[in-house]
């Protein structure tokens, strides 16, 4: 199995990147994230590589990224979820802002990845929701907790809100009052009020 790949980048383009090495030029399915971050064709470029071995081809798939290549091997774990479909998930959403919705349950933001309908979403987030505590997120997704967060940003975020900045609010108002987490008119008026 092909775990790491180093060599000189050939040619990148979304979707698909081909290294050279050893004589030998491997074409790689890469993620939106993963072809923005490579440099430019013809510097040296190094790959994390999750190698898929079929009855007819050997599929390469790399990342620049070792969480990414984590969260791709959790998400093909999934059921109906192969290789080519994680890869468009995590070109659809950044590693991160993927774990925080599934953490989230956010099934809204998962169903705006192409492929990715309202099962599979709901089944993304009941097989994984509980499988990400080892990701590291930014540390406020992981102090907004309660049974009224999830409803509060998702009204504040159908106002017209930024989600990060909804997500700042709501943790600033729970700092405040830890028993607003539980108590949506409480929070909702609160974090309101911090985010205008």
């Amino acid at each position: 199995m092909i775990a790491h790949l180093r060599g000189k980048l050939i040619y990148k383009q979304p979707g698909q990147a081909v290294v050279e090495a050893g004589g030998v030029g491997y074409d790689v399915a890469i993620s939106v994230p993963t072809f923005t971050a490579l440099p430019s064709a013809g510097a040296e470029a190094a790959l994390h590589i999750y190698t898929q071995v079929g009855q007819d081809q050997i599929a390469l798939f790399g990342f620049l990224d070792r969480e990414e290549k984590r969260l791709f091997e959790r998400l093909i774990a999934v059921s109906g979820v192969g290789p080519k479909l994680a890869i468009k998930i995590l070109s659809g959403l950044s590693a991160e802002r993927t774990i925080q919705a599934i953490r989230a349950q956010d099934h809204a933001q998962l169903v705006h990845i192409p492929g990715v309908g309202k099962k599979l979403a709901e089944r993304l987030v009941v097989e994984l929701k509980d499988k990400l505590d080892d990701f590291a997120v930014a540390p406020a997704q992981a102090a907004v907790q309660g049974p009224a967060v999830d409803d509060v940003l998702s009204a504040l975020t159908n106002l017209g809100y930024q989600r990060a900045s909804a997500e700042k609010a709501i943790e600033q108002a729970i700092a405040k009052d830890k028993a607003l987490a539980a108590d949506f008119d409480g929070l909702f008026r609160v974090a309101l009020k911090v985010i205008r």
